[in-house]
């Protein structure tokens, strides 16, 4: 069994940090060696670590990696590719690709691809639909994160905006029902009354996005999905807050794991205001849209003050021919999981937040909400999925280093402090100091 000694690292750990070297062997934690204490001698590596951060693998819960169907955007290849070079290590992909993941078929077959193709440990949600309430009671809870619900916009049949069906969804659910919250009623309602106000036929000004696409419109499909919640006594989790006013309708005066209800936040929300629209145009635009930077300042305090339990990506990668347009027909969504953590860490930074709160949000608590069995945490016995990090490390986003098969990021140009050195998944080096090694395959998530 192959024995791999990280030596004397900064370990970001159950909010500490401390200096320790861990031992992996084969694919496991074995031992965390407390700082001073007597090394093993007999390694088959051995890689010296003082002065860089070892974190747990960052977990994401929302990626679209786009396959099967509409592979030209990106396929669970290329999107794993990036995933791993930016220290994610697990990942959860979303159903409405081609087919969509909403037969027990189409879940079956999507399994078999990323078992073949993903470099990162893996599962995917199955999709809900009008049409589809019948299924959900076949879904093993211990196989699948849980059910994704399009309380929005999205492709195909999968917005579910039939209460009956909705209703449906909440009661009958034994998994965790992640929602997508818009009210597609308001939206299209806020589409035709700017249309009319501008005279307009076909599009829209990107300036419109985030007024179509309102702050109301998600605070009203977010208040559904948590009535319908509290009713059926189900398991929700919220994808994508954007809004401040939709923090009103979570707690943090309970642990986590006592939480019926939680919410995301990501990325692009995160990151960005309605300000940063004339900048980077379509490149960040997404749904639900970025908002004002007063909606940015009470999403990254909602992360401090735990409103929000988790910080993901929606990686949805567009062909730029795709981010053509304005409003309404440039596409939607954005390639960000190469660049989460270091984004992340860049606020670090900044003094927003601190990297005991970064590790808890993008590595614990994903593990903790889904209940995944032994990862998410550096402890003896877990999965040694791992990410080796230094500060003070400066590099540039270039073309070069852009993983994601569309071949863009809205973050092309930026310079990083932080960097990942090293990435391990279930034990095995896959990133190195830049090169990554595709021979690697993740291991399919289990929960608890």
């Amino acid at each position: 069994m192959r024995r791999t000694l990280i030596k004397e690292a900064t370990l970001v750990n159950k909010g500490k940090q401390f200096v320790a070297s861990v031992l992996i062997e084969g694919d496991i934690i074995s031992r965390i060696i407390p700082h001073g204490d007597e090394l093993p001698t007999q390694c088959d590596e051995v890689i010296e670590a003082k002065g860089q951060y070892l974190i747990p693998g960052v977990i994401d819960d929302h990626v679209h990696f786009r396959e099967p169907g509409v592979t030209q955007k990106g396929d669970i290849a290329s999107e794993s590719r990036a995933a791993v070079a930016g220290g994610v290590t697990s990942i959860m992909d979303m159903p409405n690709t081609s087919p969509q993941t909403t037969s027990l078929e189409a879940l079956e077959a999507k399994f078999k691809l990323m078992g073949k193709n993903s470099l990162a440990n893996y599962s995917c949600y199955f999709g809900a639909t009008n049409q589809n309430t019948e299924l959900l009671s076949n879904l093993d809870k211990h196989e699948i994160c849980g059910v994704k619900v399009f309380m929005g916009a999205s492709t195909g049949n999968m917005l579910v905006d039939r209460i009956k069906s909705l209703e449906a969804i909440f009661e009958n659910s034994n998994l965790l029902i992640a929602t997508h919250c818009e009210n597609q009623d308001l939206v299209r309602q806020n589409t035709n009354h700017y249309k009319e106000e501008l005279g307009a036929t076909e599009d829209l000004p990107l300036a419109y996005h985030p007024l179509i696409r309102s702050a109301e419109a998600c605070f009203q499909s977010t208040s559904l999905a948590v009535e319908l919640a509290k009713k059926h006594n189900a398991r929700l989790h919220v994808l994508h807050l954007s809004t401040a006013k939709e923090l009103e309708l979570f707690r943090n005066d309970i642990p986590l794991e006592e939480k019926q209800i939680t919410a995301e936040a990501c990325i692009g929300h995160l990151m960005f205001s309605d300000k940063d629209y004339e900048k980077f145009g379509t490149g960040i635009k997404c749904n639900p849209a970025i908002k004002t930077i007063d909606d940015q300042s009470a999403l990254r305090a909602g992360v401090m003050n735990n409103l929000i339990d988790v910080i993901a990506t929606d990686h949805a990668p567009h062909l730029l021919t795709d981010k053509e347009g304005g409003a309404l027909k440039a596409a939607s969504g954005t390639p960000t999981i190469q660049f989460s953590l270091v984004n992340m860490l860049s606020l670090v930074d900044q003094g927003i937040f601190n990297i005991e709160t970064v590790v808890e949000k993008m590595c614990h608590a994903p593990a903790t909400i889904f209940k995944i069995e032994k990862r998410g945490y550096i402890s003896e016995g877990y999965y040694a999925d791992l990410a080796l990090l230094s500060k003070n490390n400066p590099w540039t986003v270039s073309k070069e280093t852009i993983q994601s098969k569309c071949g863009w990021s809205p973050f092309e140009g930026t310079t990083f402090n932080w960097k990942v050195d090293k990435t391990f998944i279930n034990g095995h080096l896959t990133f190195n100091d830049g090169v990554i090694n595709s021979d690697i395959r993740g291991k399919k998530l289990k929960f608890k």
